[in-house]
């Protein structure tokens, strides 16, 4: 491996322990706020199911963001270490405030603005972008709306149990849809850095097509982890606590909704936000006891870093794209 592989590939990881602070923790904030699991148990969960999730269900999404968001033939691995390092430094800002981010958009877009300086507008891919466009949809439409209605037909089914009763019976049953977030958070988000590590490898002539390789999808997982466990409470202080109060039933049908709408997304190979998707999730859930109940302040904050992650994240992968052009080659 070259010197600029070898740094390309550590840049990737760097992103992908960054993932690991800012967006893994979204599969098990609310499981941990409602005092369901404690934080060790729910980190060490977390990780292993990241890691299942994409060893099951393939990698659809890794595909979509190594090959569908810019063309491969017209760009070098000098592109890739731009977006990754543009993921780097925006989630590291982001996560030092502790407001959740989306390292999909940080990274497609990212990528985008690197591939333009590289090659121009020819470079983009129509394809690719429509499925993230699609994932964009179904993170904020699909997440409130589900979350709303999930937690309607809650209420309603379980109207006569009391309280102390069904705290109890969600408490048992939110262990399963912290782990189906989990699950699918690997099934997904999971899968985004290793298409840009494969993609690398691929550009400097490793891998002769582009196929993940096992040990990318283990060691990726792995840094992952790692990053949940040494920052992740950040952004769960945030997901859990900030945005509305959380009981067993409510994380149940946040992490339900979300995590079979990233499932059913993972399957199309659509790159998708966990980070939104939980969000918009916990606003519907939220949002069935009274619209007061959801602290739209911490919301707005929240959806205002959604907004400006793709146009900041385009201009640095862009800035450090031109910059590697104008000094190394």
């Amino acid at each position: 491996m070259s010197v600029p592989l070898v740094i390309v590939l550590l840049l990737t990881l760097a992103a992908e322990f960054t993932n690991g602070l800012t967006d893994a923790p979204n599969a098990i904030a609310t499981v941990v706020s409602t005092r369901v699991l404690p934080p060790a148990t729910a980190v060490v969960m977390a990780a292993v199911l990241n890691i299942a999730g994409v060893l099951v269900t393939g990698t659809a999404v890794a595909a979509t963001i190594g090959t569908g968001i810019i063309s491969p033939e017209v760009i070098s691995i000098y592109t890739v270490g731009a977006a990754v390092l543009t993921v780097v430094v925006w989630s590291t800002v982001t996560w030092r405030f502790g407001i959740p981010t989306s390292e999909t958009h940080e990274l497609v877009a990212g990528l985008a603005g690197a591939g333009l300086a590289a090659a121009g507008p020819s470079v983009l891919l129509w394809e690719g972008w429509r499925k993230v466009l699609i994932g964009l949809g179904v993170s904020t439409v699909v997440g409130f709306a589900g979350g709303f209605l999930v937690m309607v037909i809650i209420h309603w089914s379980v109207r006569n149990l009391r309280r102390s009763t069904g705290n109890k019976l969600f408490g048992r049953l939110q262990i399963l849809s912290a782990a189906l977030m989990a699950f699918s958070h690997g099934s997904n988000d999971g899968q985004k850095f290793m298409g840009a590590f494969t993609l690398a490898l691929v550009l400097a002539g490793v891998l002769p097509q582009f196929q993940v390789p096992i040990w990318v999808v283990l060691l990726c997982g792995v840094t992952m982890g790692v990053g949940t466990a040494f920052g992740g409470w950040r952004i769960i202080r945030t997901m859990g606590f900030r945005i509305t109060r959380l009981a067993p039933v409510n994380g149940f049908a946040a992490e339900t909704t979300a995590g079979l709408s990233i499932l059913a997304s993972s399957s199309l190979g659509i790159p998708l936000s966990t980070t939104h998707i939980i969000n918009t999730a916990i606003m519907g859930v939220g949002s069935t006891q009274r619209l007061s109940a959801v602290r739209w302040d911490v919301s707005r904050q929240i959806v205002l870093t959604w907004l400006i992650t793709f146009p900041i994240c385009a201009a640095l992968g862009y800035a450090f794209s031109w910059l590697v052009k104008v000094v190394f080659l």
